[in-house]
């Protein structure tokens, strides 16, 4: 788990989606052209256009055993896949989960506060300073879009009550992990003492 210096953003132009990234996975495994504009975008070019690039970056993340597992596994194991990309992608919902959601778990506090966010928010502006000059409205989006993930990778229950839950990792997911980095499953809230337990 490496860290950025600063932010990106980009997860604005879609949440998880989860069907549609499953759909530019099979494209690419299957290697054939997806009709983006139909399939992703709703007849929207450009809608189409952004979300098959989006989808793409959080793709490219992965090793090939965790993209066969998003194109053909289980509903389940899909949705762990796609949100491990997207935590490999963007380091802000990353370090939201493992630094805000991993810590209140331990401490068996699965309740996530608007204060929790908020002190999050503030720490992490400290250090990128442009966080500062988003205008109100962006910060509400980043925000609501940050949670609609965890609620859409089944990390909190939903959007309106934000109880986290305790992940049950899929078994060929947590194979593809393991062999990629044990530390990837901080962002499914594995304490230490367990990533150190697994037979690595």
């Amino acid at each position: 788990m490496t860290k950025n210096s600063s932010y990106s953003f980009s997860f604005l132009t879609a949440s998880m989606n989860i069907h549609e990234m499953v759909k530019v996975a099979q494209s690419i495994v299957e290697e054939r052209e997806i009709d983006a504009t139909n399939e992703l975008g709703n007849g929207k070019q450009n809608t189409g256009k952004k979300k098959l690039q989006e989808y793409t970056n959080r793709i490219n993340t992965l090793t090939q055993k965790q993209l066969d597992i998003l194109a053909n596994g289980n509903l389940n194991s899909q949705k762990q896949i796609a949100f491990l990309s997207i935590c490999k992608l963007y380091n802000f919902i990353r370090d939201f989960v493992v630094e805000v959601l991993r810590d209140k778990i331990l401490l068996f506090d699965y309740q996530i506060e608007d204060s929790d966010y908020l002190s999050f928010w503030r720490r992490k502006a400290e250090l990128q300073p442009r966080m500062e000059s988003f205008t109100e409205n962006s910060k509400k989006k980043i925000r609501q879009i940050t949670l609609r993930i965890l609620a859409e990778a089944d990390i909190i229950d939903s959007t309106s009550n934000k109880m986290i839950k305790i992940q049950i990792i899929d078994p060929v997911v947590e194979k593809v992990i393991l062999e990629d980095n044990p530390n990837w499953m901080k962002v499914f809230l594995k304490s230490d003492l367990d990533i150190k337990s697994y037979d690595v």
